[in-house]
């Protein structure tokens, strides 16, 4: 039987919390029997603001077919999958999209970092300035034109959430400049952190820790913390000294627009 999949029945909590930024952003979502349609109008190149959450693993066929209904103009694919395991079906095995097996962490507290940069959540249009430049420094070397407008809408849509009360987006600074940051945004005492990023050239200096910290005590309120992290990453060692511990895996498939 194949399972309805609603909204608020969606168990994985890597993408419960995926959702609920998105209700948050006011995109569209959509309940079909079996799977769920994400879209996000205002930037249709956001691979995980437009794609299909399944209720159990598809067939190969059922995959990509409903995801070619749905999203008929896209150049990319993405799937998700509401499993808490980590396990592919074998209908996933071979559809020559790129896997992805994340861990979610959660903590109830997090431990306080030493004291260090200045932290302060970001408000003024130069703090959301810098903001894009440290994304574009962390992901890209020379970016296109289409890079760029694709991080500042991303960026746009971070600031419209903390402007409504959503969350904020949290710095640190030194000298001034931007040079880590992330976001953390709340609903029902369910938090998620969003874009932990620290400038290539200030790694390993505690300017993420501190950032994580800070914005963990902004919000007092929260019964549980979640950080969506690869499990291959050093980053994932960092969340787990600061109390974060792995609690599920999270299931994306993708294909990046072709040449």
């Amino acid at each position: 039987m194949i399972r309805t999949l609603r909204i608020g029945g969606v168990r994985s909590l890597g993408f419960r919390t995926d959702l609920m930024l998105r209700r948050m952003a006011g995109s569209s979502i959509v309940e079909h029997t079996g799977y769920l349609v994400v879209r996000t109008p205002a930037n249709p190149g956001f691979w995980w603001g437009n794609f299909v959450l399944f209720a159990d693993p598809p067939t190969r066929t059922d995959a990509l077919a409903v995801f070619a209904a749905e999203f008929p103009g896209a150049a990319h694919v993405a799937i998700g999958v509401d499993r808490t395991d980590g396990i592919l079906g074998d209908g996933l095995v071979d559809l020559g999209l790129t896997v992805e097996v994340n861990s979610v962490l959660t903590a109830q507290h997090l431990r306080a970092p030493s004291p260090g940069p200045d932290v302060h959540a970001l408000g003024s249009d130069e703090d959301w300035t810098q903001a894009i430049e440290l994304r574009l420094a962390c992901y890209y070397q020379t970016p296109t034109s289409e890079e760029r407008q694709f991080t500042e809408r991303q960026v746009i849509e971070q600031r419209r959430l903390c402007d409504a009360g959503h969350g904020n987006w949290f710095g640190a600074f030194v000298q001034g400049r931007m040079r880590s940051g992330a976001g953390l945004f709340c609903n029902g005492g369910l938090a998620r952190f969003q874009s932990v990023e620290t400038h290539p050239d200030f790694r390993r200096q505690g300017l993420a820790s501190a950032v994580i910290g800070h914005a963990a005590r902004w919000e007092p309120g929260a019964h549980t913390l979640v950080i969506v992290a690869d499990p291959d990453d050093h980053a994932i060692q960092l969340y787990r000294t600061l109390g974060f511990a792995e609690a599920e895996h999270q299931i994306q498939l993708y294909r990046a627009p072709g040449p």
